[in-house]
């Protein structure tokens, strides 16, 4: 009932002795996820409310069997977190850092091709959940529910109004992913909805785009040749004038490409159930469902 993050997680999160990695690492903890180790380099050896600090991953992976990471490490070292994670043989990568230079990302994404056993989800993004499993991100949890509706998001703020909404009609979440805005991430929409093919109790997803790109018009070409489910749709930036960035740093339209209504014209003709108002989406998929 959940992709990537489940019962099983066991979470390292890097820069854990930073205000806000502790913050979220104990958040994450609070919420029932297993926070088994945190990774500041100078710092092993020392705890962090009960946590194990160590000055690296592979020593965090070696003895506490981390197979996951949060990371909460400043822009221009959070590429070599990125990339001492994968070095060090863990699975889920979770970079919640914003900021971090394009340049410094091209070159995460050359080494990432080397260790296809990990995935990358961000950076600038808030998370993956698996409600009532674990989380990993800053992802308010209380307002999730267990469930069998999947969401994947380049927003993270109205990824929460989609659950928020779905909660309240009592359709439950089976795994929230968000997956950032940012022009070079680690994984897309298509990765996502691929798991959710694979996950057999997520019975219908809610995808949540933004201007700028071709990541949605991809997706939902991947949608009508492979995904059988329910899909509703939402585009945000329909007002953003062309040509001007807006918001995240992905959310760039040029050229009369990568505009809302583009966008929503190519999700409609390949089936998805399109949104005009993200207030829409939880009523929209719950009548589906019904269908």
């Amino acid at each position: 009932m959940a992709i990537w993050v489940n019962d099983d997680t066991r979470l390292v999160v890097q820069g854990i002795t930073g205000k806000e990695g502790k913050f979220h690492a104990l958040g994450c903890r609070d919420y029932g996820t297993k926070v088994v180790a945190g990774v500041t380099p100078g710092k092993g050896g020392e705890e962090t409310e009960g946590i194990p600090v160590y000055d690296t991953v592979a020593e965090a992976r070696e003895k506490q069997g981390a197979n996951a990471t949060m990371i909460f490490v400043p822009p221009p070292f959070a590429a070599d977190a990125i990339m001492e994670a994968a070095a060090a043989g863990i699975e889920l990568v979770v970079c919640i850092t914003e900021g971090i230079p394009v340049v410094d990302m091209l070159r995460v994404k050359a080494f990432l091709r080397d260790y296809p056993q990990t995935r990358l989800v961000g950076p600038n993004c808030p998370g993956v959940i698996s409600p009532g499993m674990a989380k990993i991100g800053i992802m308010p949890g209380h307002i999730h529910k267990q469930g069998h509706v999947g969401v994947v998001s380049r927003s993270g703020t109205l990824t929460y109004e989609a659950v928020w909404q779905l909660s309240n009609l009592g359709l439950g979440q089976s795994t929230c992913v968000g997956i950032g805005g940012d022009p070079v991430n680690g994984t897309n929409f298509i990765d996502v909805l691929q798991a959710f093919a694979f996950d057999d109790q997520t019975r219908a997803v809610i995808m949540i785009g933004e201007i700028g790109g071709s990541a949605e018009e991809e997706a939902s070409e991947w949608v009508k040749e492979n995904f059988d489910r329910p899909v509703a749709g939402f585009i945000a930036g329909r007002t953003a004038p062309p040509g001007r960035r807006m918001g995240h740093a992905g959310a760039n339209v040029a050229g009369g490409k990568g505009t809302a209504r583009e966008k929503m014209e190519t999700m409609a003709a390949c089936g998805i159930l399109v949104c005009e108002s993200p207030a829409d989406l939880g009523s929209t998929i719950a009548k589906a469902l019904e269908a």
